[in-house]
């Protein structure tokens, strides 16, 4: 197999998926036409969450692994899995609206730029993000036929349980609660698997769904989609002690000082630079183990969230 430049894969995706996005975070409808009951002002506040920042791991994790069971399913081509892309961003978008604002982790920096709330206020900033909540579902049911409703029955249960108490909301619940509380291992592991992991493997799973995945396919995609949403917190802790708030885009240093137990704080910098790397080995084993004839864009974005550095 020829070697595999993420770059190009990404830039070409990416910009699919910011196009789309600033279409429909609109005061247009999905369908186009003028919807004169959004506000201006809470569109504006929802724009200024999704648009202009962002890794976008997510929908790129959505479009990989669609691409990977389409390609090997002969699966054609449809708009159901940019659809799922958006969606999970949204969804992504309107927890860390939330999880800023002071009620929570009352931080005031987000993808190098003031938080939702600081820029309009607390209370545009909570419908912002429950706008943006709804907005995910509507872009997963569209009215024009182009995606099938079996389909999209599929794929609102799969962001809703990843969404809710059962998955990121009941993370961070359990995070809120865990603040200067001693956490074992396995505990700190359940949180981040509902807090994190959950929304980046149900972006893995959904992809999926969009090319009629078969059971053992999206049995291996799954283990690839917990191994990363794992990885990608372990990072984000190791981060978190090791780059400052400039490179993040974010508050650097934010954990320590409000008491969070991290996997470095539980763990250790070292071992958790060594769990990261133990976890990306069990995603790749489990691409290995699916086979998917072309895994590659899901292998590089494994490696760059263990490898990243912002």
């Amino acid at each position: 197999m020829t070697d595999f430049d993420l770059s190009p894969w990404m830039t070409a995706r990416l910009q699919r998926v910011e196009r789309a996005l600033e279409s429909w975070v609109s005061t247009q409808g999905d369908d186009g036409a003028a919807d004169h009951h959004a506000p201006a002002a809470l569109v504006d506040a929802m724009r200024y969450a999704v648009l202009d920042g962002g890794k976008r791991l997510r929908p790129l994790l959505v479009l990989a692994a669609h691409e990977a069971v389409a390609s090997a399913n002969q699966s054609p081509a449809d708009n159901a899995a940019l659809r799922a892309a958006c969606a999970v961003e949204l969804i992504h978008a309107y927890s860390l609206v939330h999880d800023d604002m002071p009620c929570m982790d009352n931080d005031v920096l987000r993808r190098g730029k003031p938080t939702v709330h600081v820029q309009f206020g607390e209370a545009s900033a909570l419908l912002a993000g429950d706008a943006l909540q709804a907005l995910a579902f509507e872009l997963l049911t569209p009215q024009d036929g182009s995606v099938p409703p079996s389909v999209q029955a599929r794929l609102c249960a799969v962001l809703s349980r990843a969404s809710g108490n059962a998955g990121m909301a009941g993370g961070q619940a359990i995070d809120l609660a865990s603040v200067g509380q001693p956490l074992t291992l396995p505990q700190l592991r359940t949180m981040h698997e509902l807090k994190t992991g959950a929304l980046l493997q149900a972006s893995v799973v959904m992809g999926a769904e969009c090319a009629g995945a078969s059971t053992a396919q999206m049995q291996a995609l799954k283990a690839y989609g917990a191994a990363i949403g794992l990885a990608f917190q372990v990072v984000d802790d190791i981060l978190d002690v090791t780059a400052d708030s400039a490179t993040l885009g974010k508050t650097a240093g934010k954990d320590a000082d409000n008491d969070k137990p991290t996997y470095v704080s539980v763990m250790g910098l070292d071992a958790s630079r060594a769990y990261a790397a133990t976890l990306l080995h069990e995603a790749l084993q489990a691409l290995a183990s699916s086979g998917l004839p072309d895994t590659r864009a899901l292998q590089a974005l494994a490696r760059m969230v263990v490898e990243r550095s912002s």
